[in-house]
């Protein structure tokens, strides 16, 4: 009997490592079911965030549009475009501090980002860091040769540290990518006129007018800073628009 008894127990035995084994693989796979079927919900969710975020921002109720974009960001951190846009759109509020945060971390994320490199440096120069912006738009025109928003805007950053002649040329390849785009033109003009080449800042100043007038009076090119340029280059701008 004891006999017996003793091969039972060690057939026993023998099966409970079989068994904890395969409960324990099923419960794994149920764990990973689990989690296939809630990332994509995540996902979808973050994207829905997104998209109520542009919407927002399309309608210039930034505060909204820069909540919904948080959230995204929250749900899905790994979506560096998601950060791009909750960046840019912390730059349209005029919140330029957290602009730049956010930007930095997508590009720490991805440094091989165009357009992380190109929201970056429009940053750092609206907020006067003219290194920082030079620096990463130089970058961002590595990554893309033909990227006229790095050249543009390293185009307004030459001119206010007084590389003039860069400026112009960074101006007139903007210019030549973008031909529709009278800003280039404009950049281009302010470059010469600074330079001394008045006759050059009118030539290039009326080109950007007949591709938008809006920029011939004097109250029409304070606008300017909408893309970018600042207080002494759209003073300059007017200075042109009164010689024209």
């Amino acid at each position: 009997m004891g006999q017996t008894q003793g091969i039972i127990d060690r057939r026993r035995n023998s099966l409970y490592p079989k068994l904890y084994l395969k409960i324990l693989t099923g419960l794994m796979s149920w764990v990973g079911f689990c989690m296939l079927a809630i990332a994509p919900g995540v996902a979808a969710s973050a994207e829905t965030y997104r998209q109520q975020g542009l919407s927002y921002r399309q309608q210039a109720r930034y505060e909204e549009a820069i909540a919904a974009l948080k959230t995204a960001v929250e749900l899905d951190p790994e979506h560096v475009s998601g950060q791009v846009i909750l960046g840019w759109t912390q730059h349209l509020a005029k919140q330029h501090e957290a602009a730049a945060t956010t930007l930095v971390n997508a590009w720490q994320a991805d440094p091989f980002a165009v357009s992380t490199a190109n929201a970056l440096g429009i940053v750092h120069l609206v907020q006067g860091h003219l290194t920082a912006a030079i620096v990463t738009h130089l970058w961002a025109a590595h990554l893309k040769p033909d990227n006229e928003i790095a050249y543009f805007n390293l185009s307004l950053a030459a001119h206010r540290i007084g590389y003039y002649e860069w400026a112009i040329e960074l101006a007139s390849r903007a210019a030549a990518l973008e031909p529709y785009n009278p800003h280039p033109l404009i950049a281009g003009a302010i470059a010469q006129w600074a330079n001394g080449n008045l006759q050059d800042a009118q030539r290039l100043y009326q080109q950007a007018l007949s591709l938008n007038s809006h920029y011939g009076s004097v109250n029409g090119a304070t606008s300017l800073d909408a893309a970018a340029f600042n207080a002494e280059q759209i003073q300059t701008a007017q200075r042109i628009v009164q010689r024209l």
